[in-house]
């Protein structure tokens, strides 16, 4: 499934140009901090499988008020770079490709 291009950012790491996208709104548990923030990343021409990084941040429009460090750039690239090297193939087809970054998550909870 390919990410939405309204919302989207562009990228490039290594030379190649990605597409990422941070949802606006909270989902129901990343709203109330009992999940951490996930975004997307695809490839920019070819999108294939979707890369879903999980990070260990709440979203930064919690309904807490729980302090959330706002994503870089170079966040998605550092994450993208993991994701090739454990194995992401951005321009085959597929299931989403997962990046489990959580570690540390504080759940309000």
């Amino acid at each position: 499934m390919a990410l939405v291009k309204k919302g989207s950012r562009r990228i490039s790491v290594d030379g190649t140009t990605y597409r990422w996208r941070l949802r606006r709104r909270p989902t129901y548990d990343q709203g109330l901090v009992s999940s951490p923030l996930t975004y997307a990343v695809e490839h920019a021409e070819t999108p294939g499988t979707t890369l879903v990084i999980t990070t260990n941040q709440p979203h930064p429009s919690n309904w807490l008020g729980t302090q959330a460090n706002p994503v870089r750039p170079s966040d998605v690239a550092d994450s993208i770079r993991t994701a090739r090297a454990s194995g992401w193939a951005p321009e085959s087809p597929g299931s989403p490709f997962h990046l489990d970054q959580s570690e540390g998550f504080a759940s309000s909870h």
